[in-house]
């Protein structure tokens, strides 16, 4: 991979009953490099040539670690060790889709992406050095996703044949089988972990709008529609920085990035944090009131926002 290396406005903030701060974005989008929000960075950018929407995993505080697909369709991964950005560093494979990535332990980060068999393809660092390049099987039609609950679990996701969501878990000795949670998507899912023994499921389904599935540690429930109110354009990105809490990161029709809150009881509006990007968004937090987000640009360069609130 090739290394290229304000306005103001009122912040008003809602305090969940979780305890999650939500703050309200201004109304208007703003063009890349400009700042969204007083709390919301400008847009950084961070080099690469990518062919795949980005990754991201954290171990640590301060810690981040991007993933991407590169011109050679090899998977590509650039550090942030909280002082500065590492180059580019090809990890092999060959994708057919976006990769994910999360973090099980601190020092631990296992990946995941489609090859050319339609399956999916995984690769894990152990703290010293990456495994090789393993395959989970499936038949799957969409970039996939992981969550991840506790030490030594890993939850994938990724749409069927049959447009449903299918699931595989690894209990930190085997990995089960492939099962399906229904739906039906148009768009690849996005996961996250909020708490030990819970996840949840986000993806775009027929109607256009944001649909979630939720998983509280015993049992699935049924999926729920969270409404409408942005016309989606790529599949959701959703992190969490506190129990219960959830944003989700979309590219809109406009082409700029989107995001919407959980705090625990409701949904806020969507509101757009500007930018000019492919599809989709990769999000993480490594910490209370912090969130990273990274897009593809249209002109296939890395670029980073950060959300880096007032502490609680």
């Amino acid at each position: 991979m090739k290394s290229n290396r304000c306005i103001v406005v009122l912040t008003l903030f809602v305090l969940g009953q979780t305890g999650c701060v939500l703050p309200e974005e201004p109304e208007e989008p703003e063009a890349l490099g400009t700042q969204a929000s007083p709390l919301w960075s400008d847009w950084e950018l961070l080099d690469g040539t990518l062919t795949s929407s980005p990754g991201v995993a954290s171990w640590g505080v301060n810690r981040l670690d991007v993933f991407a697909r590169s011109t050679d369709n090899a998977l590509w991964q650039k550090t942030w060790n909280g002082v500065s950005w590492s180059a580019w560093t090809s990890l092999g494979g060959t994708l057919t889709s976006s990769p994910t990535a999360v973090s099980r332990d601190a020092n631990r980060i296992d990946v995941f992406a489609l090859g050319a068999d339609s399956a999916m393809w995984h690769r894990s660092f152990d703290g010293v050095s990456w495994g090789p390049w393993a395959s989970l099987g499936g038949s799957l039609t969409s970039n996939p996703t992981v969550a991840s609950w506790g030490p030594n679990r890993l939850d994938v996701f990724a749409r069927g044949t049959d447009n449903a969501l299918w699931h595989r878990a690894w209990d930190g000795v085997s990995w089960g089988s492939w099962g399906s949670l229904g739906g039906t998507l148009t768009c690849g899912p996005g996961a996250v972990s909020t708490d030990t023994g819970r996840i949840d499921v986000l993806a775009c389904s027929t109607n256009g709008n944001l649909w979630r599935l939720s998983y509280d540690g015993a049992a699935w429930g049924g999926w729920q529609d969270t409404g409408g109110g942005l016309s989606m354009a790529s599949p959701p990105a959703v992190s969490t920085w506190a129990p219960g809490c959830l944003d989700v990161f979309v590219r809109g029709a406009d082409l700029t990035l989107w995001r919407r809150s959980w705090n625990g009881t409701s949904w806020n509006d969507w509101k757009s944090l500007s930018g000019g990007l492919k599809p989709g968004p990769a999000a993480v937090s490594w910490g209370p009131d912090r969130i990273d987000v990274f897009v593809r640009g249209n002109d296939d360069l890395l670029y980073r926002k950060r959300w880096d609130g007032p502490r609680m």
